[in-house]
């Protein structure tokens, strides 16, 4: 039997999970040789190649392509963790959510001080996602089977979380892991 196979995704956040995944310092050196990555930006994997045994999804659901990753994710891996304050609750994006959709458009591409007045126009390219209605937290989308709180969680956290996992032994999520104050 092979090594577990780890895959990581980014949606709608700002990639400070992946961040605290490389804070682990010298533990990365242990991870390596107890998993294989696939489908990661650590890797530069853009597309599974196998399923995989643990997936790492941070970042709400903003649009329709942030929805196909997480679904493809849900597909492909046996266990799903939510990493971060975004893909949990929605996070800073998810702020937009009290104010209608329009409003955020309009303000954004016609109505910043930034925008160059003879190019004012809401994108609408078939090529481009579709924005959805408000962000959604990844257990909105599919199911869920971890929860890893923090803006972001802490490396500390990351590490307890994937090696209980990779280990087969309950999360022991003691309170120093998951405070933040």
């Amino acid at each position: 039997m092979g090594k577990p196979v780890i895959a990581t995704a980014s949606l709608a956040g700002c990639f400070g999970c992946h961040m605290s995944i490389l804070d682990i310092d010298e533990r990365i050196l242990r991870l390596v040789e107890l998993v294989e990555f696939n489908k990661s930006p650590i890797d530069d994997i853009k597309r599974f190649t196998k399923p995989a045994d643990i997936g790492l999804i941070e970042g709400g659901c903003s649009n329709s392509e942030n929805v196909a990753v997480l679904r493809d994710f849900r597909k492909n891996c046996r266990v799903l963790v939510s990493l971060g304050e975004c893909a949990v609750m929605g996070g800073l994006p998810a702020l937009r959510n009290s104010i209608p959709l329009k409003e955020c458009l309009e303000e954004a591409y016609l109505n910043s001080p930034t925008v160059d007045p003879g190019e004012r126009v809401i994108p609408n390219d078939e090529d481009l996602p579709v924005i959805l209605d408000k962000v959604y937290p990844c257990h909105e989308v599919v199911k869920i089977d971890c929860f890893l709180p923090g803006c972001p969680p802490s490396a500390d956290l990351i590490w307890e979380a994937l090696t209980a996992i990779i280990e087969g032994r309950p999360l022991n999520l003691a309170y120093d892991l998951i405070k933040f104050d």
